[in-house]
């Protein structure tokens, strides 16, 4: 910013748009970079919201609410969550789960572990054919 304002004193009005500009630029391929971190976090990594940013969690006794978070592509706003293992909400009330559903989620976790990893692989290989597809035509 010290650059721009300098410039701006100087009169270099061209090169001071040059400064903002770039600056400007810089700035949000930050922010794409920090949301694509999130994105690809929670798709195949598992790791939580909360780790990524904790600020957007408020903790409510044995519930916590989540304000905005991101799922499948969509946000999802204003969620309540269960913070103690092993209970779930259910009509506005915290519920012991059944062992059926606790084995049922246990399993339906391990399988879509499996997917999301397969998928991953098979997105990484499309690219690696496309890379090279690209260096044999000569464009990278």
């Amino acid at each position: 910013m010290k650059d721009f304002v300098s410039k701006l004193l100087q009169d270099k009005i061209v090169e001071a748009k040059a400064v903002l500009v770039q600056r400007i630029h810089d700035l949000v391929n930050e922010k794409i970079d920090q949301v694509k971190i999130r994105l690809v976090a929670e798709m195949y990594d598992d790791v939580e919201f909360e780790e990524v940013n904790e600020g957007n969690i408020q903790k409510m006794g044995r519930t916590k609410l989540i304000r905005v978070r991101f799922r499948g592509g969509k946000i999802q706003r204003r969620v309540k969550k269960s913070s103690v293992p092993g209970f779930t909400i259910r009509g506005g009330r915290l519920v012991r789960m059944s062992p059926q559903e606790r084995r049922r989620r246990k399993m339906a976790a391990r399988r879509s572990k499996f997917k999301r990893r397969s998928k991953l692989r098979q997105a990484l290989r499309k690219r690696q054919m496309s890379l090279r597809k690209r260096k044999a035509m000569g464009l990278q």
